[in-house]
């Protein structure tokens, strides 16, 4: 068959070319288009060939702006001549993507192609209306040659004082058209003008195969262990992270999202930064551990109790698999001039990030033993991926992705680990449930004040420690530390002194050192003297020189503190606030219900809401074989319905001659006529797009401005806009 068109080209291919071309662009089948023509209106938008273009290496995007600069229709000769040598094989590519399809004639682009890359391909103007004489550039006058060395390589356009008085070396191009001016202070210079001085080729260079990657090599033994290690931790942090939120839940800002106090108060908790605490939080988040409800808590959810019952490699996949897929880039949180950006908040979402990161672990997969170097690895990621739609943040996108699978496990050493491989292989087993400590049950006070475990912590006893002690470093064995400010925390949240020593006297299998007895006892005997109420808030202690002591703490002049009675202290600030002000001046608060009694915090909050799944934007999943064939057998039998309805509607209208014409008066009560008999007959219908055909139907009833009818092409119900008919006769 003759091809003139891009719907031309569709209707030639076999069913293994559209198979081709629906693997490359996933989303010419989400949803299935009726038939062909329909296809290659949505393979034309624009919106599909942006996406089928960030799916191009650097070399084929090369080739495909220099398609552009040539005149349609092109060979591959004239490609090659003005690209590279290989060109033929990214030619190839960019057919089986539809960028590109072969005619009788030579090559084209579909219009859309043309119009997204119209706007200067290449760093090179538009093509010259006039024939130029480009061999005259050879003597061009040394003022002529800066200007054109200024524009060679882009943007072709330049800045003049006036058109009218531009200079000598202007002034020279312009007569010879080598320069064209777009207004009284623009010159732009033309396409063949730009290719011809940079020596007949379209770009400085050109790179047909990825660059190599670079880096340190690393032992498989140690890469696994380290990876094995980062799993154990980032598995931690989870559950530290929800613990601590569920017994102190964090507020979320009215915008959304952790705000930056709450945000670097469970960094110093975990013993983390900020950056890291956020990424943690963005995965219980993905994940559905954590949710914010409905009074605007960050809490964890009824999953995170579900969770904590599975086995590592269970928990670790569920992370791993929500962390691949989503759109959305913790790394932004704190960035330079995004600063306002928020962990958990709507802004983080960012196209392409899901493939960029996909692409990052594939590509570490393919060299197991080797930690690349940063820069060498970003320019073999940016050569495969060069984003078009995403460009300000891709290297730092990639830099984020190599960090983050060092936290999940993925890498160890900066290189893959066994987990990640079998991971992304589908593996039934990854090897973490063997390769992991077992949880111990007891830890081993010192006797300065801290406690180490020995590994992993059953879940119980890891929530009721870290209720009362701090966690000072961590490793093979963490050491937690008790203080003052982490015994109140225990108090705060329900815990008696003799519950907090009895806890720890049966977990540790060292005897409890006298100096921690003691600070559990003085802690629990000051917890409470001094209490905070709701006036906009009260102070009550029944010790008079500590009511005095706080009266005069310059550090407390906050509050503005009025003394209404011996005992009793009111201030401005609510509860809440006053309550922190005084523990940060050292005092150990506790908060007084209206009923005098103590109130205490639940041992555990979950949220009441159900976590909400974040959006994923910009990702289409690649179709499955047996989803490529049913797509393909469902245009197949689109088209030919078409064909079969266009060529009963050309047979009708032959058949019956000229369209009716008939007045809107004289179509109402034709049609109110044939509605009574039931009658068949012929009426002239305009479409969206003002054309009129002939149309054979069975009128069953006029409902709501419309005919409800059978029409004799298509076998089906239709409805038929009365404004849109143009007249009705009878058979």
């Amino acid at each position: 068959m003759e091809i003139r068109s891009f719907t031309d080209y569709l209707r030639s291919l076999d069913d293994a070319g559209l198979s081709e071309l629906f693997a490359a662009r996933p989303d010419l089948v989400s949803p299935v288009p009726p038939d062909l023509a329909s296809l290659a209106v949505r393979a034309s938008s624009s919106h599909s060939i942006a996406r089928a273009v960030d799916s191009l290496t650097e070399f084929e995007f090369q080739i495909l702006e220099a398609c552009v600069a040539l005149d349609e229709e092109f060979t591959l000769k004239n490609v090659i001549s003005i690209t590279h040598k290989d060109a033929a094989i990214a030619v190839v590519r960019l057919i089986a993507f539809g960028l590109l399809y072969p005619t009788d004639k030579g090559l084209r682009l579909p219009t859309s192609v043309s119009q997204l890359l119209i706007n200067e391909p290449a760093g090179l103007g538009p093509a010259s209306l006039a024939k130029l004489k480009l061999a005259e550039l050879n003597e061009a006058p040394e003022a002529a040659n800066r200007v054109l060395t200024q524009l060679i390589w882009g943007p072709p356009r330049g800045s003049v004082g006036d058109i009218k008085n531009p200079g000598p070396g202007i002034a020279w191009l312009l007569d010879r058209k080598f320069l064209v001016p777009l207004d009284q202070r623009t010159v732009i210079m033309p396409r063949e003008v730009g290719i011809f001085l940079r020596g007949g080729k379209v770009h400085k260079s050109y790179e047909s195969t990825a660059p190599a990657v670079t880096g340190t090599k690393r032992v498989e033994k140690s890469v696994n262990m380290a990876a094995a290690a980062n799993v154990a931790t980032v598995l931690g942090w989870v559950e530290e992270l929800l613990h601590f939120w569920a017994q102190e839940p964090a507020d979320a800002l009215r915008s959304g999202g952790l705000g930056v106090r709450d945000l670097k108060l469970i960094s110093a908790h975990i013993g983390i930064d900020e950056n890291c605490a956020a990424f943690i939080a963005e995965l219980s988040y993905l994940a559905g551990l954590l949710t914010i409800d409905g009074d605007d808590r960050i809490l964890p959810s009824n999953n995170f109790d579900i969770w904590l019952t599975q086995s590592a490699e269970t928990r670790w996949s569920a992370l791993a698999a929500n962390w691949l897929t989503t759109s959305r880039v913790s790394g932004l949180v704190g960035r330079g001039e995004a600063k306002s950006v928020a962990a958990l908040g709507p802004e983080l979402d960012r196209v392409n990030a899901a493939s960029t990161r996909k692409l990052v672990i594939k590509l570490l997969n393919q060299q197991p033993n080797l930690a690349p170097e940063l820069a060498s690895f970003t320019r073999t990621v940016k050569w495969i991926s060069p984003s078009k739609r995403n460009p300000g943040i891709q290297e730092e996108l990639i830099a984020w992705t190599l960090r983050e699978a060092e936290w999940l496990g993925f890498t160890g050493q900066g290189a893959s680990a066994k987990y990640g491989r079998a991971f992304m292989n589908g593996a039934d087993e990854i090897g973490i449930d063997t390769d992991l400590p077992k949880p111990v049950d007891h830890i081993l006070i010192q006797s300065d004040n801290t406690a180490i475990a020995p590994g992993p912590l059953e879940h119980d006893i890891a929530r009721d420690l870290s209720a009362v002690a701090d966690i000072e470093s961590r490793g093979g064995a963490t050491v937690y530390r008790f203080s003052e400010a982490s015994i109140r925390r225990g108090l705060d949240h329900g815990k008696s002194g003799e519950e907090i020593r009895t806890f720890l006297v049966k977990t540790s299998k060292t005897p409890m050192p006298q100096p921690l007895e003691y600070l559990i006892a003085d802690v629990a005997k000051k917890h409470g003297k001094l209490r905070v109420g709701n006036t906009a808030s009260f102070i009550r202690c029944e010790d008079t020189s500590l009511i005095a002591q706080i009266m005069s703490d310059k550090r407390l002049d906050v509050l503005s503190l009025r003394k209404i009675a011996s005992e009793v202290l009111i201030c401005d600030l609510d509860a809440a606030d006053a309550m922190n002000v005084l523990r940060s001046a050292g005092y150990l608060p506790a908060a007084e219900a209206s009923n005098g009694a103590l109130i205490t915090g639940h041992r555990s909050h979950r949220a009441k809401a159900k976590p909400k799944p974040p959006r994923v934007i910009g990702e289409i999943d690649p179709p499955s074989e047996s989803t490529l064939s049913a797509a393909v057998r469902s245009i197949r039998a689109g088209e030919k319905s078409s064909h079969k309805q266009s060529k009963i509607r050309d047979s009708a209208a032959n058949a019956l001659g000229s369209l009716p014409r008939t007045t809107a008066n004289e179509t109402m009560d034709l049609l109110a006529i044939y509605v009574e008999k039931q009658q068949a007959l012929s009426i002239g219908y305009a479409d969206n797009n003002g054309a009129v055909s002939h149309r054979i139907v069975d009128p069953i009833k006029i409902s709501a401005g419309a005919l409800v009818a059978r029409d004799h092409a298509t076998g089906e119900m239709q409805s038929f806009r009365i404004p849109r008919i143009t007249g009705v006769a009878p058979l």
